[in-house]
C-alpha cells in the first residue's frame, strides 16, 4: 500500500457488540468426536407429531415464497388459544421474537431486566440492541418478583420472565406474575417468555395470555421447538397489543417462517393426543428422576424443582459437577454444563426415555459409591 494511502482499515465493531458472547448450543458429540445420545438441549424424546411428519412430507416447490404473514399458522393459532390472530406474529423460533422485543423497545442508554440463571438469549438481546443487561437476585435458582421490581430504574425499558425458567425449570404462578406486572411502570415491557408453558399442568399456567389480551405492555412468547418436537423448523410466535404486535412486524425478518415450518406447525397445534401422551410421559420420568437423585442427597446432589422438561442437578459435595459430565459422556450422554451462566457447580439434564434417565442416574450412583 503506498505510504500516503488514506483508506480506512478494517471495521470496527460497535461496542454493545463486542459485549456479546456467541450463544452456545448443548453439545451433542464428545470431546473425541463420538456421537453422543444428546440430553442437553431438551428436545422431545417422543420426537414430533405423526400429523406433522406427514405435513413436512408434503410435495410444495420449495421455488415459491412463504406466506410472509403466516396468515393459515396464526388463524390456527387464534383458533387453538381464542386469541385474535391480528394480535399474533410469528417468528423463526421464539429466540427471534425476544430479540426483536428488545431491539424494538429499547437501546443504547436502556436497561433490559432478568433474574439470574435465567435464558442467555436475554442478555444477548439486550447487548444486541445496544442496552445494558441487568440481572436481578434469585430465590433459590427461581424469579424473585421483590427483587426485579427493586431492580426497576427510569431507565428499564424490557423485563424477561421465563416462566418455567430456563435452566432452573423454576416457576412463577399466576398471582406472583400478576404481582409483577402490577408493580411495573406502564411503559416498561413485560415479555413472558412461554417456551416450556405446555408442560405445565392446565391448573399451573400463568395468566400470560389474559394480561396480553388486557394490558398495553404485556407480549407473550411460544415456541415450536419444545413439546412439539419441531426445534429443526424454527417456528415461534407472539401475542400481546396491537401497538406491540405491529413493531414486532416492521422488524422482523421477510419470510421469517418457512412454507414447510408453517405447515408442520398447523398439523403438531392439531395433535392434541400427542401433547398430552408428551406431558405425562415427562412428568412421569421426571419424577422417577427427581427421586432418584433425592436418593443420592447424603451425597450432595439436589435437583431444584421443575415445571419444564429438565432438570438442575446441583452437585454441592464431593462429587462436581465437571466430574459427572464426564461420566455421563463416557457414558454415551451428552448434557448441559453451564459455568457461563454462574452455575458451574450444576448439570442441566434433559428428560429423556426410562432408559436413558435410567442411565444417568446409575452413572450418578457409581459416582457417589453407591449399589447400582
Amino acid at each position: 500500500m503506498a505510504q500516503n494511502d488514506t483508506r480506512p482499515g478494517a471495521p470496527t465493531m460497535k461496542p454493545w457488540i463486542a459485549g456479546i458472547h456467541a450463544y452456545v448450543p448443548g453439545k451433542s458429540t464428545g470431546a473425541d468426536g463420538r456421537k453422543l445420545i444428546k440430553l442437553s438441549a431438551n428436545e422431545n424424546p417422543l420426537g414430533c407429531s405423526a400429523q406433522a411428519l406427514a405435513a413436512l412430507a408434503c410435495d410444495h416447490a420449495p421455488a415459491a415464497y412463504s406466506d410472509p404473514d403466516a396468515a393459515a399458522l396464526r388463524t390456527a393459532l387464534g383458533r387453538e388459544h381464542r386469541i385474535d390472530p391480528a394480535r399474533i406474529v410469528c417468528g423463526t423460533g421464539s429466540d427471534e421474537l425476544l430479540n426483536l422485543a428488545a431491539q424494538g423497545f429499547a437501546g443504547p442508554g436502556d436497561e433490559v431486566l432478568f433474574s439470574r440463571y435465567s435464558f442467555a438469549v436475554y442478555d444477548i438481546a439486550a447487548r444486541r440492541c445496544g442496552a445494558t443487561p441487568v440481572e436481578a437476585p434469585d430465590t433459590d435458582f427461581g424469579a424473585d418478583v421483590d427483587a426485579l421490581l427493586a431492580a426497576v430504574t427510569e431507565r428499564t425499558r424490557v423485563v424477561f420472565i421465563a416462566n418455567p425458567n430456563n435452566p432452573t425449570g423454576t416457576y412463577l404462578p399466576r398471582t406472583e406474575i400478576a404481582r409483577l406486572h402490577a408493580g411495573l411502570p406502564g411503559d416498561v415491557l413485560l415479555v413472558l417468555d412461554h417456551a416450556y408453558a405446555e408442560y405445565l399442568e392446565p391448573e399451573e399456567v400463568d395468566e400470560g395470555f389474559e394480561l396480553a389480551a388486557r394490558a398495553e405492555n404485556v407480549l407473550v412468547t411460544r415456541t415450536f421447538s419444545k413439546i412439539f418436537g419441531l426445534a429443526g423448523e424454527r417456528i415461534g410466535w407472539a401475542t400481546g397489543a396491537p401497538g406491540l404486535i405491529d413493531v414486532l412486524n416492521r422488524i422482523r425478518g421477510p419470510f421469517n417462517v418457512t412454507a414447510s415450518g408453517q405447515r408442520a406447525a398447523q398439523a403438531a397445534l392439531g395433535d392434541h393426543a400427542f401433547l398430552t401422551r408428551s406431558r405425562e410421559a415427562n412428568r412421569i420420568e421426571r419424577a422417577r428422576f427427581v427421586q432418584a437423585i433425592e436418593a443420592l442427597g447424603n451425597h450432595g446432589l439436589r435437583a431444584v424443582p421443575s415445571k419444564a422438561n429438565f432438570v438442575l442437578v446441583l452437585f454441592e459435595g464431593a462429587v462436581q459437577a465437571e466430574t459427572a459430565l464426564q461420566a455421563i459422556g463416557e457414558a454415551g450422554y451428552a448434557v448441559r454444563h453451564l459455568p457461563g451462566q454462574g452455575l458451574p457447580q450444576a448439570l442441566r439434564i434433559t428428560i429423556g426415555t426410562p432408559q436413558q434417565m435410567d442411565d444417568i442416574a446409575a452413572v450418578l450412583r457409581r459416582l457417589c459409591g453407591e449399589a447400582p
